[in-house]
């Protein structure tokens, strides 16, 4: 059987790639910085190894031992160090690769692409999990504080999840860059609208300006940088994030999940801070 390292493993999506792979059948090894902390959120069987591939020379010889396929997920810190990851993985006998990418095709994407083994590069646009940066707002006044409201055609993580798994685990997807959305473009108070109804409260929009919002990233941590990228981009995002594509569906052969089916799963994070 062929063993799978997930990174980023405890993220957004990295979960689902790993609840994907294990519903398949894979050996998953789950990367995490901290697996006390991991315990109990991964399906039964996934091996949980210390670490983080944004110091991948400090990785142990346990983490690439003996895996033959790894997820990467493009996070902030990776763009430098991204490459000598790949090179460790090519080198430990990595023969097939999916990245996530972080919004272009930078240094990692590119090493990933130049390392010689089978790849796949999913570019997903918008996440439907950006609305959890929603929850204080809503439970606490009922607002959501953003400076546009353009549309978008996001897509649930575990869509992306699944794509990943497919194109890990079948023939087929090397070589190719997967555009990824949702099956419906939703503006800002559309996707309002259905939070709403899925929490069964009214929820306000109240504009803001860019550089409010830009300052709001900084706040939190946020690099001007990066702050002004990510509002430039809700600015003007591009054709492609408004246009929805089929590529889910064409990859795992069932449509891609609604954002009502996502404010199903999630509707009670806005309510009390929990999942039923």
């Amino acid at each position: 059987m062929t063993t799978t390292l997930v990174t980023g493993a405890t993220g957004n999506t990295g979960r689902h790639v790993v609840a994907e792979l294990v519903r398949r059948g894979e050996r998953v090894r789950a990367l995490t910085r901290d697996p006390a902390a991991a315990a109990g959120k991964f399906p039964a069987g996934v091996e949980v190894v210390a670490g983080t591939h944004t110091a991948p020379a400090a990785l142990g010889a346990d983490v690439l031992d003996g895996v033959d396929r790894l997820h990467i997920t493009v996070t902030s810190g990776l763009a430098e160090v991204g490459p000598e990851l790949v090179r460790r993985a090519v080198d430990a006998g990595v023969r097939r690769i999916t990245v996530l990418w972080g919004g272009e095709a930078g240094p990692v994407e590119k090493a990933v692409a130049d390392s010689g083994v089978e790849w796949t590069r999913l570019e997903p646009q918008e996440f439907m999990s950006n609305t959890l940066t929603w929850i204080d707002s809503i439970r606490d006044e009922g607002v959501v504080r953003e400076p546009y409201d353009m549309p978008s055609a996001i897509v649930h993580e575990a869509d992306i999840a699944a794509v990943a798994a497919t194109a890990l685990l079948d023939e087929g997807h090397a070589g190719h860059v997967y555009n990824l959305t949702g099956p419906e473009a939703l503006s800002l108070r559309e996707r309002l609208a259905i939070l709403a109804r899925g929490v069964g409260r009214d929820i306000a929009f109240a504009p803001i300006t860019h550089r409010q919002a830009v300052d709001r990233l900084m706040a939190a941590g946020v690099s001007r940088t990066d702050a002004d990228y990510v509002i430039g981009w809700y600015a003007t995002p591009p054709a492609v994030a408004t246009t929805v594509d089929d590529t889910v569906e064409r990859v795992t052969g069932r449509p891609a999940r609604t954002f009502a089916e996502w404010v199903t799963e999630h509707a009670p994070l806005f309510r009390d801070g929990k999942v039923a």
